[in-house]
């Protein structure tokens, strides 16, 4: 009889909850836990938390059962860490969801005044940096020595947190306690695309190629003196040509464009310098994956795939790259991708808690910049989704006890108080439409009656007509009419008769 997966993860023993945490073992942390082990425990090397732990490998659904067991996401560690900064630093963006929702501290600060938005752009993960801002971070909050998170992003070389934060509105010429801009800090490093689009997006260009920090030195200065030549070229192409070469679009995703247009030399440079993430997301959510997909560049996408890119990330139409291919017709696109994801689709299905195969057919959990953490096969994916689905049922169940409860002592829930506040509304304007039906019956009947006495009335003057033009009610004398001369003259006389009788001829 073969052993499976689950069946060697089931006979693990472990050390402390911490490794349960880090293995992703949900049942054996439960049950570490139910033997006494504490929720908080603190290991000695870093002082994490199981909850640190969580967050920090991507163990998503021990992080819920932590959280939902009453975890403390106060608790810091070295660096005066949270577990939110520790989901930032790991762009564990399902992770950092949960902790948000839970009531992590998006402000909190570290030892040096970082917050996790400070630590998302450092580190480039672009689509955890989203989710912070999303949930209302200060794109502008400064740390110890004034670095706002556009600082962090320009002087690591981060140009997808960089265009990210300039989007939502981050201030590009603040400067920090050495009166740095953030381009001062990206020519200081060499990170040209970064350079680039800081330039293109200030006021003026000369004015920030001339902005001078508390040394008196310029993005120039501070280029020739660290020797980045391809900061001090691209300054002199900009100065004699007073322009750009390059759109706003490829200054700002320049990976995206080499996806798009197949070059895979200039995407590899991009993503091997830590300049792009592999599921970086360009302002319609689109991925390097999505760009080579719609133009069927196998070679591109196969690298990428080799990469640990995410085949199932959907951009903001909702589409993934295997969709994107089949809108443009790249079947060769559509065939290597399939193999990756398989050909079902269950957005369109039923859910079916009986049918043990709906829960191997979902989506991703969460998107996360990278893939280097705890990964799970796919029974243990199916397994977690069965023990969530569960769950839901348990609580569904004592959700409805609990309203039970509720109301034979007497309570009303907030539906049941809603409901009653519409009926009420209902019942107000129905007497309302009821009031005004009678208001109008009431005034139809006054116009009936109205009518009524007109008809009548049209009736005695038609009698009263009718009388006046028959032969009986005619005067016996006429009334004498005036004629006048020309009618007069116009009158015929009648030739007179004899006053004898009346003359009759005899034929």
């Amino acid at each position: 009889m073969m052993t499976t997966p689950e069946d060697v993860r089931k006979k693990q023993t472990y050390t402390s909850v911490h490794e349960a945490v880090k293995a992703g073992d949900v049942e054996q942390l439960a049950l570490m836990i139910k033997r006494g082990a504490s929720i908080d425990e603190v290991d000695l090397v870093h002082k994490f938390t199981p909850l640190h732990c969580a967050a920090h490998s991507g163990s998503l659904e021990c992080l819920h059962w932590l959280l939902w067991h009453g975890a403390d996401v106060t608790r810091v560690a070295v660096r005066g860490w949270t577990a939110a900064h520790l989901a930032a630093i790991r762009g564990q963006d399902a992770c950092m969801q949960a902790l948000l929702i839970n009531g992590a501290n998006l402000e909190a600060q570290d030892d040096r005044g970082c917050t996790p938005s400070h630590l998302a752009a450092a580190h480039g993960q672009s689509y955890t940096l989203q989710t912070i801002l999303r949930s209302g971070a200060n794109a502008n909050a400064a740390d110890r020595n004034d670095w706002k998170p556009v600082h962090y992003a320009a002087f690591h070389g981060r140009l997808g947190c960089l265009q990210l934060l300039v989007r939502w509105g981050a201030c590009i010429d603040d400067v920090d306690t050495d009166g740095n801009l953030p381009a001062h800090l990206a020519a200081v490093e060499g990170h040209l695309h970064c350079f680039k689009l800081l330039v293109s997006k200030m006021a003026s260009v000369t004015r920030t190629l001339k902005a001078r920090n508390d040394h008196g030195e310029t993005p120039r200065d501070l280029a020739e003196r660290f020797y980045k030549d391809n900061i001090l070229q691209y300054i002199d192409s900009v100065e004699k040509e007073g322009e750009h070469p390059e759109t706003q679009e490829v200054l700002a995703f320049p990976a995206h464009d080499a996806a798009f247009r197949g070059d895979l030399l200039v995407l590899r440079r991009l993503v091997g310098c830590g300049v792009i993430n592999i599921n970086e997301r360009d302002d319609k959510g689109s991925t390097l994956m999505h760009k080579a997909a719609g133009q069927g560049h196998i070679h591109c996408l196969q690298w990428l795939i080799e990469m640990g890119a995410d085949c199932d990330i959907t951009d903001d139409a909702g589409e993934t790259p295997k969709d994107v291919a089949k809108r443009f017709a790249q079947l060769a696109t559509v065939e290597l991708l399939t193999q990756r994801t398989g050909d079902s689709n269950s957005s369109d299905e039923e859910l079916d808690a009986s049918n043990i195969k709906f829960f191997e057919r979902h989506g991703v959990e969460g998107s996360t910049d990278s893939k280097e953490d705890l990964i799970l096969d796919k029974a243990e994916k199916r397994n977690a989704r069965i023990r969530a689905y569960r769950r839901i049922q348990e609580l569904q169940q004592l959700l409805e006890i609990a309203y039970s409860n509720y109301r034979q002592l007497g309570g009303i829930t907030e539906e049941e108080r809603k409901m009653k506040k519409d009926k009420k509304e209902a019942e107000k304007a129905v007497r309302e439409l009821e009031a005004q039906l009678e208001s109008e019956r009431v005034r139809r009947e006054k116009l009936e009656s109205q009518l009524d006495g007109c008809r009548a009335e049209i009736g005695r003057l038609r009698e009263s007509q009718g009388r006046a033009r028959s032969p009986a009610a005619l005067p016996l004398e006429p009334e004498p009419i005036s004629i006048s001369c020309k009618e007069k003259k116009k009158v015929k006389k009648n030739p007179p008769c004899s006053h004898g009788g009346v003359f009759v001829r005899l034929r």
